[in-house]
């Protein structure tokens, strides 16, 4: 069984993949050819941002967000400590410190009541992450901005696909803040066969700037306006993300699905973290009160599983000098989760494998 999915994927879109990568090799436009730009005008529209820009990663994506909207050393942008490391990582990138706010327990996500006694005067930014695939209460949080004055970065690295029914009108992941940015490496929702990602907003100002940066901080060949750097999505890689974009919405109902399903096999026996139907179920987060039985269980059956994230960020060896804070959730949750196998390519006797094998493990 695979965690992802990927071969099952391609196997199902192989002539589209092969027709979108075979046209790129023909016309040999390897940056910036013309399937960037019909990329980023499908994202846009998918999203409803006024812009969408492709860029190298989805790393890249939030340090070129931060940078467009000025932060520099010495400022503070408020995060979560329970995520990847590359949200954390930008904000440094960017010369700015992190600022961390504990999370949820019901979700993971960052807790928008913690938030204000964390806000000072070298606040710039708010930036939340929609933890396995659900956003975060973005409606709080774009809230708190507004009365701070301050400007707000969705990552939706994992997120991408997902709704929010809140006061933005049922937007998607991507268009719910400031800016929004996503990933597109190989095991996200919708992912390419290598880097990638990209940013969204309705700031015709920021997109611009975005746009500059991205390319060196050229606002035309060899005239350099602003600080740049190289953070292009080759063609390539947007020709394969193109192919996938058609059927990408049947697998977001086929995740939803999968997760379902899960959910009717475990019932009240298993705590998940976060999800709910408008979530894009990057991952199928169980919290059990004791990780290494379950996860021993699953191991010896041959099934994979992941801990995302065994340890927060305020607690990692590069970050403890930037934030000297508690965030018991976040701590508590890190030594509890465990994700499992999940994605549009699991039918309904593989989840009842998986369920009845954590079930098993719980007993041991």
């Amino acid at each position: 069984m695979e965690f992802t999915g990927l071969k099952q994927q391609y196997d199902l879109l192989r002539n589209d993949i092969n027709a979108g990568i075979q046209r790129v090799l023909d016309h040999g436009q390897y940056i910036m050819g013309p399937e960037v730009a019909q990329l980023e005008a499908q994202l846009a529209e998918y999203c409803g941002a006024r812009h969408c820009i492709t860029v190298s990663s989805g790393t890249e994506a939030l340090l070129i967000s931060l940078m467009a909207l000025g932060v520099q050393p010495g400022d503070e942008v408020i995060t979560t400590p329970f995520s990847f490391i590359a949200t954390a990582e930008a904000i440094v990138l960017a010369g700015a410190r992190p600022v961390f706010v504990d999370v949820e327990r019901a979700t993971g996500n960052l807790d928008p009541a913690r938030i204000g006694r964390r806000i000072g005067a070298r606040t710039r930014a708010i930036m939340p992450v929609s933890l396995y695939g659900q956003p975060a209460d973005m409606d709080a949080i774009n809230d708190i901005a507004r009365r701070h004055g301050l400007a707000v970065i969705e990552d939706g690295a994992q997120s991408f696909g997902a709704s929010y029914p809140g006061q933005t009108g049922g937007q998607r992941s991507g268009n719910l803040s400031t800016i929004g940015c996503t990933s597109f490496f190989p095991s996200k929702p919708l992912g390419c066969y290598g880097d990638g990602g990209a940013i969204f907003t309705s700031d015709d100002e920021l997109a611009r700037a975005m746009r500059e940066i991205r390319i060196h901080g050229q606002a035309e060949r060899y005239r350099h306006t602003r600080v740049g750097v190289g953070g292009r999505m080759d063609t390539l890689q947007c020709a394969v993300v193109l192919a996938k974009l058609p059927t990408f919405d049947d697998e977001i109902a086929a995740r939803r699905r999968v997760a379902a399903a899960y959910d009717r096999c475990f019932g009240s026996r298993v705590e998940t973290l976060g999800g709910g139907k408008a979530s894009a179920w990057a991952q199928y987060t169980i919290v059990p009160p004791r990780r290494q039985p379950v996860q021993a269980a699953l191991t010896a059956a041959g099934i994979p599983s992941v801990v995302h994230y065994p340890q927060p960020i305020h607690l990692q060896p590069a970050y403890l000098r930037y934030d000297d804070v508690s965030c018991p959730v976040a701590e508590l949750l890190a030594g509890r989760v465990l994700s499992l196998p999940m994605g549009p390519h699991l039918s309904q006797a593989d989840v009842a494998r998986v369920a009845a094998t954590v079930l098993a493990g719980l007993d041991a």
